[in-house]
């Protein structure tokens, strides 16, 4: 489970202007966060196939966020993978 604290500075981190707290990269950005957390929970519990449909739900739901931000504006798609580290 994501912290208040960690989800704050996920969105802090993308967010386009002041106010943006669901915007599409925001999104992205707190998606990112579970989705490592979740990661490093099933390096311990490799049979918690539960947890293992949620993350690939999220990574879907990720992929799925980041081709409309993509259409909507490549340079921004291209910065916002690259501050989030996620590969291409």
């Amino acid at each position: 489970m994501i912290t208040t604290e960690k989800k704050t500075a996920a969105i802090k981190s993308a967010q386009v202007h002041k106010d943006d707290t669901g915007g599409a990269s925001a999104q992205v950005a707190v998606l990112t966060e579970r989705i490592k957390e979740l990661t490093e929970h099933l390096k311990i519990n490799k049979h918690d196939f539960m947890a293992r449909r949620g993350l690939l739900q999220m990574v879907g739901r990720r992929r799925r966020l980041l081709r409309y931000i993509a259409k909507r504006d490549s340079q921004a798609y291209l910065d916002l993978i690259q501050k989030l580290g996620i590969r291409r």
